[in-house]
């Protein structure tokens, strides 16, 4: 498991001349982790799909109403799988400020997260939060890291926000056989989280976005109402349901983003 202390052990190597997508999130949320080639490739998605920045905001959003939401209900155990560049509030900023003991595990498999791992262990005192370098194409390695902190006789809460649009479906393993790896392994009253791009609401723009990406080097793809539903499968969502991310148990206080703007579907689920 990485901690403070080491997390300049695993071999970083980073082309900044070449765009990233977590590095191109980064700029839409207003960041400064990125570089000339990202904000150029964000230049060329903002010119096909002018709200992406309100599409990054909305999902950041989602995110921490579901924290919230989860938290709530009892949840103190978050697996949070594809991470992403740290930008506060956090996920364990949320979950903490609910409960104070919370525990969360951060996986991620991007060299430029790791270098930013220290953001992501700022516990609370009564907490824990740890990092470890995993890909979700691999749930036994981040299953078998997350254990160390995390107990799984008790519910976690997996968190996939906006991951899974960058995992397509392999010959050998489809996105849904990943969910399901994670599933059997995780104690009835666990909760799933995924945020995922869609066409549903604009396809001409999403379609387009998705070739953007495709250029810049990702594996990106979007899928549709039926397809991201069916990543659920084993699960039972919550209301209310399978939304546009702006949907899901909205607050007063949130940026105003159309479905076609967010272009994302998002939904919670418990395991019974």
């Amino acid at each position: 498991m990485a901690g403070d202390e080491d997390t300049g052990g695993y071999g970083i190597d980073l082309d900044v001349h070449l765009p990233h997508p977590a590095r191109m999130y980064d700029y839409f949320l207003g960041g400064v982790t990125n570089f000339p080639a990202d904000r150029e490739a964000a230049g060329r998605a903002l010119a096909v799909f002018p709200w992406a920045r309100i599409a990054a905001r909305a999902n950041r959003a989602f995110m921490q109403r579901a924290t919230r939401h989860l938290a709530r209900r009892g949840i103190d155990q978050f697996l949070d799988i594809g991470t992403g560049i740290p930008t506060s509030p956090n996920l364990h900023e949320v979950a903490q400020a609910v409960r104070p003991a919370a525990r969360i595990v951060y996986a991620d498999n991007d060299p430029i997260v790791l270098t930013h791992a220290e953001a992501l262990l700022r516990s609370s005192p009564q907490g824990r939060t740890a990092y470890l370098p995993g890909d979700v194409r691999d749930p036994e390695q981040v299953l078998a890291g997350a254990r160390e902190l995390l107990d799984f006789s008790r519910p976690i809460a997996l968190s996939m926000i906006a991951l899974l649009h960058f995992v397509p479906d392999g010959p050998d393993r489809a996105a849904a056989d990943l969910i399901a790896a994670f599933r059997s392994q995780l104690a009835p009253g666990s909760h799933l989280t995924i945020s995922h791009s869609t066409p549903e609401f604009a396809p001409e723009e999403t379609a387009r976005v998705v070739q953007v990406y495709r250029s810049a080097g990702a594996e990106a793809q979007s899928r549709t109402r039926e397809q991201i539903a069916a990543l659920f499968a084993g699960w039972e969502l919550l209301e209310p349901g399978l939304v546009a991310s702006p949907r899901w148990h909205p607050d007063p206080g949130d940026e105003p983003a159309t479905d076609a703007e967010a272009s994302c579907l998002a939904g919670v689920a418990v395991l019974r």
